[in-house]
């Protein structure tokens, strides 16, 4: 019998078990681990609450959970709890699939202040991630800026634009339901330092600003480049640079009191304030030869008390496991970190692709080890029931499979008729509903 631990229980976790699961069958044992106490990772924390389609990814997951030979072992964290090498010992292989958790820093004077969050904090505090519940970010001031041209930073705008009836549906948290519902934010800008046509934003995305209840986007029609320009984008660039011409072509519905400024060409330089921030300074920007953006000197200023992060991820080093610290993933080739230890998604490529990439990623990976431990081939290490062992002798309380199909259970039955589904938003909360 193979043992396999998948450190995450994100997608890249889940596609990854799928795949062994699929290439082993009954000849082996996978155990998903997770530092919480419930599984799903980016979907759980970082899909937004109101494209709950794409949540509904997890009940794909949940059939690999439910298969046979594989477990679920979560309120683990590997490097504190249990060590990389000590996983080896129990695990014929072990797969780091941790994802990207941790926000890129902007890197400018003043993003220190109060009042200037990364997206991973700022969307984990509005899903509940048990880090994030005491956030509490500054909604009192009527300007917010989002720096970034992704689809995170498309949420974070969003989010902040919307009406507390617009929510209904979602798996908002209430905490911050009431938070926004009483928001004084009217103008969120939206920074970019290069054009249009180097967003990182998808037509849907981009497409439901155009249909929310209070906020109209704004879109400067002079940072385009001609309209034949667009034929050499992909098709699904060239939707998204399609609607925001039909932006720029919209004025603002004056029914409507907030705006959603897109803010191109645009570098922030430094965070002002007194003890907290107030303004943001930004450089206007070109494009040179090869693409890049390059200040042109010109500067100035956006009021802004809520500074929204959005330019990317890192993941977490773990000690003993190679790091590439450019990069923020795991150094590795083709997945392979080290003599039976792998990596896949976010972690092996860096924070980049959606939740279907994860897919190939994980059974390319699989197929590896598959490879180097064939099916019906013996191994003889210990498996969960060493990693169990040794968890109870150092006092770590684990979840299983049962426990979070119990806090699941929980959690629905907390919920508000005609209101979001109120979610745990504490470790303790997770392990009191366990009566732990």
């Amino acid at each position: 019998m193979r043992h396999f631990a998948v450190v995450g229980s994100g997608p890249a976790g889940f596609y990854t078990a799928e795949a062994l699961e699929k290439a082993y069958g009954e000849d082996a044992r996978i155990d998903i681990l997770d530092r919480y106490a419930v599984p799903y990772g980016l979907i759980r924390f970082g899909v937004a609450p109101d494209h709950q389609s794409l949540k509904a990814v997890s009940k794909r997951y949940d059939k690999v959970a439910e298969s046979a030979g594989v477990d679920f072992i979560g309120n683990v964290t590997v490097g504190k709890d249990v060590s990389v090498e000590e996983l080896l010992d129990f695990y014929d292989a072990v797969i780091l699939a941790i994802g990207a958790p941790h926000d890129r820093k902007l890197g400018i004077p003043g993003e220190d202040l109060s009042g200037v969050v990364g997206s991973a904090e700022f969307v984990g505090w509005y899903n509940g991630h048990p880090e994030f519940a005491d956030l509490n970010p500054p909604l009192n001031g009527t300007h917010a800026a989002v720096i970034g041209n992704g689809n995170v930073a498309l949420d974070c705008a969003r989010i902040l634009s919307k009406t507390q009836s617009e929510f209904h549906g979602s798996d908002i948290v209430g905490h911050a339901l009431e938070a926004l519902d009483k928001s004084a934010i009217r103008t969120v800008t939206i920074f970019g330092r290069r054009g249009p046509h180097q967003i990182a934003m998808t037509p849907k995305e981009l497409g439901e600003l155009g249909h929310l209840a209070d906020a109209s986007p704004v879109v400067e029609a002079s940072d385009f480049p001609p309209v034949d320009a667009d034929e050499a984008l992909e098709p699904g660039q060239r939707k998204s640079i399609t609607i925001l011409r039909e932006f720029a072509a919209t004025p603002p519905d004056e029914a409507k009191p907030k705006r959603m400024v897109f803010d191109f060409f645009a570098k922030p330089l430094r965070i002002e304030g007194d003890g907290k921030a107030e303004r943001l300074i930004v450089e206007r920007t070109e494009l040179d030869e090869n693409g890049a953006a390059r200040g042109t000197g010109e500067t100035y200023t956006v009021p802004a008390s809520l500074i929204v992060s959005a330019i990317g991820y890192s993941t977490p080093p773990i000690e003993g496991v190679p790091y590439d610290e450019r990069g923020g993933k795991f150094k590795n080739e083709r997945g392979l970190v080290g003599d039976r230890l792998y990596a896949v998604g976010w972690a092996r490529r860096g924070p980049s692709g959606t939740i279907g990439t994860n897919r190939p990623d994980g059974y390319e990976v699989a197929e590896q080890v598959a490879a180097a431990m064939p099916a019906g081939s013996a191994g003889d290490r210990a498996g969960a029931e060493g990693l169990k062992r040794l968890l109870s002798d150092r006092g770590i309380m684990a979840t299983d499979y049962d426990d979070w199909r119990r806090i699941e259970e929980t959690e629905v039955g907390r919920a508000r008729p005609g209101s979001p589904r109120e979610k745990f938003v504490r470790v303790e909360d997770w392990l009191a509903a366990l009566g732990r």
